[in-house]
């Protein structure tokens, strides 16, 4: 199947056949009791989060730069509408991840929780346990948090990007096993609007 974006494969952050992924240890970043204090502060504003509308921008590994809009119905539901005369389709719903290419009529389906962004559409999202926080930076106004999944770290991480005051979520940075970086900005963002469940209807072949 050709597949016209390797970016947003890469914002997914999926590598399958790479077998060190399982093995690789994470390490857990050394973290201050205020830096333990944000962290709490974060898991909170995300699980308080039910529903996002807004506008994106996405910068590829090689610098270029897409925008559409975004929907994000926690837990489990996300869609990427890429803006024209992009045909790319990005849909979360069922625990997959399905991606469409609607000029081509193709569609590629991915299982959700083998992705990075597939910890931000938790129903309870804590960052503990078989999540591993590796990276806290508080700095200039933001807060920046990354997380691996603790038992594969190598398959990819994640940095949640929040302004500080008030704490929302503005970005987010998908590194894949290869360390190739996916950003997404948001812009004109609305917390918890009403979302019909037709935005996350799975596409299909064709559709």
């Amino acid at each position: 199947m050709k597949i016209r974006s390797f970016c947003l494969l890469a914002l997914l952050s999926v590598s399958p056949g790479l077998a060190d992924a399982a093995h690789a240890q994470a390490k857990p970043a050394a973290l201050r009791p205020a830096d333990a204090g944000w962290i709490a502060r974060v898991q909170d504003a995300l699980n308080a989060t039910h529903a996002i509308k807004a506008r994106f921008q996405q910068i590829a590994p090689d610098g270029a730069r897409s925008t559409g809009q975004a929907w994000l119905d926690r837990p489990g539901r996300m869609r990427f509408d890429y803006d024209k005369p992009s045909p790319l389709l990005l849909v979360a719903n069922q625990g997959q991840i399905v991606y469409q290419d609607r000029e081509l009529g193709q569609v590629t389906t991915l299982p959700l929780d083998r992705t990075p962004l597939g910890l931000l559409l938790r129903p309870d999202l804590k960052l503990s346990g078989d999540v591993t926080i590796t990276g806290f930076v508080h700095d200039h106004g933001l807060v920046q948090v990354t997380v691996v999944r603790s038992a594969t770290p190598g398959e990819g991480s994640l940095t949640l990007i929040f302004n500080e005051a008030p704490l929302s979520l503005r970005s987010w940075v998908v590194k894949d096993s290869q360390g190739r970086e996916t950003q997404i900005d948001l812009f004109n963002i609305e917390t918890n609007p009403r979302l019909p469940d037709s935005l996350f209807a799975l596409p299909k072949e064709q559709d």
